[in-house]
């Protein structure tokens, strides 16, 4: 049992004790020179015992007292209220040396993210989904879950066949030989760009359109009888392959790892299927279209078979939820996209529920803003001029070798990691490339810096592996040494917090907050040398794991130098 479990189980037998009742028992962290924890318990029994809070307050304290001297040097009363309590420095040591707990131990859960679509190019929204995805699937497996990071992208749908019939015209009709001439280095580009064509021609041109609607059915006809001869398909194999490849790349950059990725040829089928199996009980017919209609709920009604028989995104992700169950029998799904299509899932997950009640009961739909530079204006594939991912890294390593000289690998994928994470999920994030490989502020390269000094402290001592909090006897903690011990025993309700609500940036803001705590204790208590060597040199090294512990949650690496 951790602390605070410990400590509302000891507020809960007071109150058992003192009133004969019950209450779920709240504990938040006041500031420091209040306490280590405050509840507002007896503010929320005062309406069922019709008494002041005041009061009732007094009467806890002394049962408080009564049953937990060893665990409290005092418990007092704030406000109206408000019962402030104070660890001894034993029981804060002991809190801030337990080891992490478990608690999704026996959960098979499955984590859908980064998402991208074959023929086009990745975008910053695909780095950030990446990153905050990794951290996510980086705490539920922290929390002892088995995670299974998945990918979602569509191999075919009008995207794809609006990049092919570009394609088929820049190559001078179906000749996959000349792919051949298309430079290595600049496959994903060339694909980027005649999907621009492609979807310009698509919008602006009648005949180019009927074109494209023809070939997307083609594209999904090479799926159906597995053509890898003909010479639309050797361009379609080869370009799709070429997408994966850059895909993997760009994976293998950022350290990212996907165990599964789903395209939409395979979820398509299982999505007409599903689709089909409730036309008339779910999905109904509107004017050859099968649609579902949500304006019963709230919602909007969106198609799932268009009128040519094809499925739409929506079928497809029907399809996918349904692969993902049969896979993986997942006791819960967790899918992180950009929020503009929050009222798309809605619906899908809406009409799922029809018939499926429980697995949307297992999915949880995370949803980020959009990624901008600084002074950015709003961008898009289509037009072609969106921040790629790559311009982002680009950004954050050049800035890094104005500001510092060099440009480390390293040091870079913190910088842009933590500079996404920082913020609460939901928003939009604008990037200042400088910003975020300082090494001042609150920043990734900050975090990490700080990590090597603690090291570097660490190594300078006769016996670096000291990692027991170990108080000499008849001594006390002094207000430095105190307040970085707190600080620490702070760290499993943090990523309790962040686990339990999906919110990474809990672990930023905690882990800066760490960091400037440490500095304040080391500015003012030496280390190497000093009689109290031993337990300080612990200090550094608990709070050294943390801060690498911490940062490996943010799939941020903790260099021992810097």
């Amino acid at each position: 049992m951790n602390m605070k479990r410990e400590i509302e189980k000891i507020i809960a037998q007071a109150v058992k004790t003192a009133f004969d009742t019950q209450v779920e028992v709240e504990l938040s962290r006041p500031e420091e020179k209040f306490g280590d924890y405050s509840t507002n318990v007896a503010m929320q029994l005062a309406s069922e015992l019709q008494k002041n809070p005041r009061q009732i307050a007094e009467e806890l304290v002394g049962h408080i007292q009564d049953n937990s001297s060893d665990i409290f040097s005092d418990v007092s009363i704030a406000g109206a209220g408000f019962i402030n309590l104070t660890l001894t420095d034993k029981s804060i040591i002991e809190a801030a040396s337990k080891k992490p707990e478990k608690p999704l131990a026996d959960q098979t859960i499955v984590t859908e993210y980064s998402d991208p679509n074959p023929f086009k190019i990745l975008h910053a929204g695909h780095l950030y989904t990446s990153i905050v995805g990794d951290a996510i699937s980086n705490l539920l497996e922290n929390a002892g879950a088995d995670v299974h990071r998945v990918n979602f992208g569509g191999d075919v749908g009008l995207h794809v066949a609006k990049n092919m019939w570009s394609m088929i015209q820049t190559l001078g009709g179906e000749n996959p030989d000349k792919l051949s001439e298309i430079d290595e280095n600049n496959r994903a580009q060339w694909m980027a760009d005649n999907y621009i064509k492609g979807t310009n021609a698509y919008e602006e041109n009648d005949d180019a359109k009927q074109e494209i609607v023809v070939l997307n059915k083609k594209i999904y006809e090479i799926h159906n009888s597995n053509d890898h001869d003909s010479n639309l398909a050797k361009i379609y194999w080869t370009c799709r392959q070429w997408s994966y490849d850059y895909f993997d790349e760009f994976y293998a950059q950022i350290g990212s790892k996907f165990e599964k990725y789903y395209p939409e040829s395979q979820t398509a089928p299982i999505g007409l299927q599903t689709v089909k199996k409730h036309i008339g009980s779910v999905y109904e017919e509107s004017d050859g279209a099968i649609i579902f209609d949500g304006d019963k709920y709230g919602l909007h009604t969106r198609v799932f078979i268009n009128s040519e028989g094809l499925p739409t995104y929506e079928a497809k992700d029907v399809g996918l939820i349904m692969l993902k169950k049969s896979d993986y029998n997942f006791d819960k799904s967790v899918v992180i996209t950009g929020n503009e299509i929050d009222q798309y899932m809605k619906v899908v997950l809406k009409s799922i529920e029809q018939y499926e009640p429980e697995l949307v009961q297992a999915t949880t739909h995370l949803t980020h803003g959009m990624v901008k530079l600084q002074g950015g204006e709003k961008m898009s594939s289509r037009k072609g001029n969106i921040l790629k991912a790559d311009d982002v890294l680009k950004a954050a390593a050049a800035a890094s070798q104005q500001l510092h000289g060099k440009e480390s690998a390293e040091t870079v994928m913190g910088a842009v990691k933590y500079a996404f994470l920082k913020h609460r999920m939901g928003g939009d994030i604008v990037y200042d490339p400088k910003e975020s490989v300082s090494v001042e502020g609150n920043s990734g390269p900050y975090l990490q810096y700080a990590h090597a000094r603690a090291r570097s402290i660490i190594r300078k001592a006769d016996n670096p592996d000291s990692a027991q909090i170990v108080l000499p006897e008849n001594e006390s903690l002094n207000s430095e040494e105190r307040s970085l011990v707190r600080k620490i025993s702070e760290f499993p309700e943090v990523v309790a917090a962040a686990t339990d609500e999906l919110m990474p940036h809990h672990i930023c803001t905690y882990l800066y907050e760490l960091a400037q705590n440490f500095n304040r204790f080391y500015e003012n208590n030496q280390v190497i040398g000093d009689q109290r060597q031993a337990l300080r040199l612990s200090l550094v090294r608990v709070y050294s794991n943390v801060l690498s512990s911490g940062l490996k949650l943010l799939g941020i690496s903790a260099p021992e130098e810097m």
